[in-house]
């Protein structure tokens, strides 16, 4: 392994020592976050920043309380996996309604502890390996989740004993909808809101260890495109045993994608429809359980998730999402109305900030993006931060933590009311890189491109391409954002021009853009590559388009074989990873967002599966799976290996024991030093 990879494998990117999950608390006065002591450290403790002076403390180390960590439990393997929680020790935390107290996990035992006094966790009694504790108000009463059922404590089990799992979000609310959590205290800090779910009706998914044959295999609950989904409900569960379920039309409506308290008299919970073409805002009564709609939002094809709606105005207007006419922009709508126009793709509302909404949207180019507050009554915009490159937002209270990204790395700034500033430090290895992308936008699509070259590299010179691309709907390859520019650096640095494509159906150009893959991944995004490669070909005369590698992971690695499948005339070699080959097996909420149900939408699904394709491999292919993947299941890779096999077309398969769809501890660099390897020899 070379300097780069060894540095990235130890650093874990350069994020080991860099402050992260931040969380306002105490009306804004502190500033909670994780942060390990440096940049070889995954060990992450729990910090606290008081805005009052600026004083930085450090309130719970993991390595001081459990010297010798034991295993996660099972769950909470699976929920870090969920959120794409890599990093060891403190993974995660919880605040006290107020603010001023938090609790977590560590390795299945109890802990709490205050911002103020002496500052020292103290362990909380669990009924066995526990996970997502969450305090209440005051601190005074933690709930947690151990062996499916919720306890608190001081106190007990509060879940009865039913079969169900109760506290935790089922798969597809955790992967797919954004909702990693099960429960939530009332404001009073007395009575939960839980969620009930049931799963017998799904298939279950097994992962073994091949390395390791004396070990029982692992299952869980899988829910399969076109098969049962979770049964989930809704709970309120009072400190005198009383139980009220809360009623929606669950039937056509069987998603929770979000859930809270707004009042000790209200709960407001977000639902949607299977194919998520309808998004409703319901108001509940805890003490009857009876629902009432407050906000619609439809699209005919799907409503795509804009964080921070739908929500409630202070004013007592609803805020929802919306697409401007002939579904030019991302916008936002009170009651209907539109509060922003065509010059500004709205990403997230943050929240409200005097007065006015904190929102980050892109103003520029689809690569930047910028906060603003905007005023809900007027639609005036102020930008609070508009410079180049991709900033974001957290409010609390009147306090601002504001973070900037660009090609010089990460700065961060809290802000106060009062104008105080301060910056939380950063132990984080700084980017070994600096790196300015070349960005075009090509084809009649407007399609945003990247183009990177090695650092010495002399015009004149033919370089063979490498495209590294992720393709798939929900993320944005082409950003500002510096981290994922320095794996593309080396692979320049290697002797490749680095090619990197926001086909359509990826985020944040437009809706329109985004929903051009309805019913239909394969044909849009290979369209879309292979023109914007063609594009960038005849605008850099160095881009030698008769020798091009193609590279991915997830959905990347699903284009990447796709690519040498269909492609053979434009792409000479590929490396997939992780690839959902055929989609009718990959889970309900992901696929059928798109593509719709299997049995409704059969030909999508058949040609969107890369099985068929197998007999017409003719450019050398390399698979890479990791055996204990429970997003995209080995399974995956092995059927279009046994389709290859069965055909007799030569390919190699790279499966990895032990290994997650995150690919933690240094696994990704050492794929990539096989994957060089592999292009060198083939793109020679």
């Amino acid at each position: 392994m070379d300097d780069f990879l060894r540095l990235s494998a130890s650093t874990a990117r350069s994020t080991y020592g860099a402050p992260r999950a931040f969380a306002f608390g105490d009306d804004g006065r502190l500033l909670w976050f994780l942060r390990s002591a440096g940049p070889t450290d995954p060990f992450e403790s729990l910090w606290v920043l008081d805005t009052a002076t600026g004083t930085e403390s450090r309130l719970a180390d993991p390595r001081e309380l459990c010297p010798e960590p034991g295993e996660l439990p099972a769950a909470e393997r699976r929920l870090r996996e969920r959120i794409r929680l890599v990093a060891a020790g403190i993974g995660s935390y919880a605040l006290s309604g107020d603010g001023r107290s938090a609790a977590f996990a560590l390795y299945g035992r109890l802990f709490g502890v205050t911002a103020d006094g002496n500052g020292r966790p103290e362990p909380l009694p669990a009924a066995g390996p526990a996970l997502d504790p969450r305090p209440n108000i005051d601190g005074s009463r933690t709930a947690y989740v151990s062996a499916d059922a919720l306890y608190v404590v001081p106190g007990g089990r509060v879940s009865p004993d039913d079969g169900a799992r109760w506290g935790l979000a089922e798969f597809a609310a955790a992967e797919e909808l954004s909702r990693p959590r099960g429960h939530w205290w009332s404001p009073d800090g007395t009575t939960l809101l839980a969620a009930r779910v049931v799963e017998s009706a799904l298939q279950r998914r097994y992962f073994t260890d091949p390395a390791r044959p004396e070990l029982p295999a692992e299952d869980f609950a899988y829910p399969e495109a076109g098969g049962p989904n979770a049964d989930v409900q809704l709970w309120v569960l009072s400190p005198d045993g009383q139980r009220i379920r809360l009623d929606w039309d669950a039937g056509a409506y069987p998603y929770v994608c979000d859930a809270g308290w707004e009042s000790p008299r209200e709960i407001l919970l977000t639902v949607q429809d299977r194919l998520q073409r309808t998004v409703l805002l319901l108001s509940a009564d805890p003490a009857t359980g009876r629902t009432r709609e407050l906000s619609r939002t439809t699209h005919p094809r799907w409503v795509d998730p804009l964080p921070g709606t739908p929500a409630r105005l202070p004013d007592g207007r609803m805020l929802t999402s919306a697409d401007t006419p002939a579904g030019a922009a991302r916008a936002l709508a009170a009651d209907g109305v539109l509060l922003t126009g065509d010059g500004i793709q709205v990403r997230r509302v943050a929240g409200l900030h005097q007065g006015r909404l904190l929102v980050e949207a892109g103003l520029r180019d689809p690569a930047e993006q910028q906060v603003l507050l905007l005023d809900s009554a007027t639609g005036e915009r102020t930008p609070l931060a508009d410079g180049p490159g991709v900033h974001s937002v957290q409010a609390g209270a009147g306090t601002l933590l504001l973070t900037s990204a660009d090609a010089d790395g990460y700065r961060r700034l809290v802000r106060t009311a009062d104008g105080r500033e301060f910056v939380p430090a950063d132990l984080s290895q700084p980017l070994p890189y600096r790196v300015v992308p070349a960005l075009e936008r090509v084809t009649e699509h407007g399609v945003p491109t990247s183009l990177v070259l090695p650092r010495h590299h002399v015009p004149g010179r033919r370089l063979p391409v490498l495209m590294d691309s992720y393709g798939g709907p929900g993320f944005q390859d082409v950003s500002a954002e510096p981290r994922r520019w320095q794996a593309r650096q080396w692979w320049a640095d290697q002797g490749f021009a680095v090619v990197t494509v926001d086909n359509r159906g990826t985020p944040h150009v437009s809706p329109a853009f985004t929903h051009a893959v309805y019913r239909g991944f394969s044909e849009v995004t290979l369209e879309d590559q292979v023109a914007a490669l063609q594009a960038l070909g005849a605008r850099h005369r160095d881009l030698d388009l008769g020798r091009v590698g193609i590279r991915g992971w997830s959905y990347g690695g699903y284009l990447a074989a796709l690519a040498v499948l269909r492609r053979p005339d434009v792409f000479h070699a590929a490396a997939a990873g992780a690839a959902p080959t055929d989609f009718r097996h990959y889970d309900t909420a992901y696929t059928e967002r798109y593509l719709g149900l299997p049995r409704d939408e059969p030909e999508a699904y058949e040609r969107d599966s890369l099985l068929p394709d197998a007999p017409k491999l003719t450019r050398p292919l390399l698979l890479v799976t990791g055996l204990a993947d429970d997003n995209v299941h080995p399974s995956h890779t092995l059927r279009l290996s046994q389709a290859l096999t069965d055909a007799g077309r030569p390919h190699q398969l790279l499966a990895l024991p032990g290994v997650t769809h995150m690919t933690p501890g240094g696994t990704r660099e050492k794929v990539m030093a096989l994957e060089l390897e592999f292009f060198r020899r083939e793109l020679s």
